[in-house]
């Protein structure tokens, strides 16, 4: 029987599966979570820990229809100044509640288009993130850039204030995909912020690339990876297009006859991976490339990758706090995510309070099934010594978590006293292969393909 044949019988191609950015996904966070639970959680916070510090900026001057991200469009910047102003004093507000002592591993700035910033704020904004938490000495800085909405005045402003990570949205270079999913950007634009990136010393590149697109066919997504490979990044996301109309309403502008099946999904993906393959790049968990020399490479092979809300990271802080609307934070005791609308995001703050919108509080199940499904999705393997020794589980209980996994995807994976493992002809099953791990009843209709 082909590989396609037994990846058709195992269901992938019908099935809908979370990403695993976190566990539990999204879906299952609720009102439970409190700004008073939260902040209990950062009284807890050891003095003189690494922390990651995410700051959402929720403003795009352009709605791509494809995104399914929570942002909202201004053809001014009146209201960015409004909520940069309301990012400052929940900063500041976080700031006087931390211990002390406390450094950044990680600080990233995403969106929505964080470089609609004006270089003033871009620097005024970065001051106030360093007074209140200086950058460990291993720290990264990075900030989504949209090739579209970048300049050298603004460059100049990131690069002074310390980011040494730049990520560029791609998805997908061909016009006519370009037109049905709302994003004009052709490659002359983009090979021109890269250019502008890199003169401001900026070592470190990654690119994010969709396949699945409408009207995306193995020739255009050969073209684009090509085009993208020409471009010279680090580090590459190959992540699969979720069309979730019913999530994200201006989807409803891309034609569902235009979309390829899930079959074709995975063919996109494996023609993209082949010539990421051929050009150097190393496979990285289920959707990431990178060259050898990157941070993703390197914690790859000490098994040190690890997964959150931004994909694959190789940050080793326990502790990720979001600032700004709708932005999730993770603590060691759970979850909590913003209030999402920036109206009501900005009243509690101005009010003192947490805008905590809701979150999840970590149960002892929810701690080992959310690192067998990490390190599934990072290293397509689960440990059995590492889960003893780790969750106290023993090795009799971890055979029959996974005897009924290991019958129903037979010969994609192994089970033997040295753990659990997902065979190489068996990684297009590894979100469903941790959906079998999940503890929550999912929804499917929930979630994007699971290829």
């Amino acid at each position: 029987m082909s590989t396609i044949s037994q990846l058709r019988r195992l269901g992938l191609f019908d099935a809908r599966a979370p990403r695993y950015t976190s566990y539990p996904p999204a879906t299952q966070f609720s009102a439970a979570v409190d700004s008073a639970r939260v902040a209990g959680w950062i009284d807890a916070v050891p003095a003189g820990s690494q922390i990651s510090l995410y700051i959402h900026v929720p403003f795009c001057r352009r709605l791509c229809w494809f995104c399914a991200c929570r942002t909202q469009g201004t053809q001014n910047l009146d209201p960015v100044h409004a909520y940069v102003a309301t990012l400052l004093t929940e900063l500041a507000q976080l700031r006087d509640t931390m211990p002390a002592g406390v450094r950044l591993s990680r600080l990233h700035w995403g969106g929505g288009t964080p470089t609609l910033l004006p270089a003033k704020l871009i620097r005024q904004l970065a001051a106030a993130i360093f007074d209140s938490f200086p950058m460990a000495a291993d720290g990264e800085f990075s900030v989504e850039i949209d090739p579209a909405e970048i300049d050298a005045p603004r460059m100049a402003a990131l690069a002074e204030a310390g980011m040494n990570r730049a990520s560029i949205g791609i998805q997908d270079f061909d016009p006519l995909i370009q037109k049905t999913i709302g994003r004009d950007q052709s490659f002359q634009v983009t090979a021109s912020a890269v250019r502008l990136i890199r003169s401001h010393g900026i070592a470190s590149l990654n690119a994010d690339i969709l396949y699945g697109l409408p009207h995306q066919d193995l020739v255009r997504i050969s073209d684009t990876v090509q085009k993208v490979m020409a471009l010279g990044p680090d580090r590459i996301a190959l992540y699969g297009y979720a069309h979730v109309p019913w999530m994200s309403k201006r989807q409803v502008m891309i034609p569902d006859h235009a979309l390829p099946d899930n079959e074709t999904r995975l063919a996109l993906f494996d023609t993209a991976r082949r010539l990421l393959h051929a050009d150097g790049f190393l496979s990285i968990g289920i959707d990431h490339f990178a060259r050898p020399t990157d941070g993703l490479a390197r914690a790859r092979d000490q098994r040190r990758l690890r997964r959150n809300f931004q994909g694959y990271t190789d940050d080793r802080a326990e502790l990720l706090i979001g600032l700004g609307a709708s932005s999730i934070s993770r603590y060691p005791q759970g979850y909590a995510q913003n209030i999402p609308g920036t109206g009501a995001y900005t009243a509690a703050v101005r009010a003192g309070r947490l805008p905590v919108a809701r979150g999840h509080v970590f149960s002892p199940e929810d701690r080992w099934r959310g690192r067998m499904i990490e390190t599934l999705m990072c290293d397509f393997r689960v440990d059995t010594a590492e889960m003893m020794r780790d969750h106290a589980l023993s090795a009799a209980t971890l055979q029959d978590i996974f005897l009924p996994i290991a019958s129903r995807f037979g010969g994609m994976v192994r089970l033997d006293d040295a753990g659990f493992a997902i065979l190489p002809e068996g990684r297009p099953l590894t979100r469903l292969i941790a959906q079998a791990l999940d503890g929550y009843a999912a929804t499917a209709g929930n979630h994007s393909p699971a290829v």
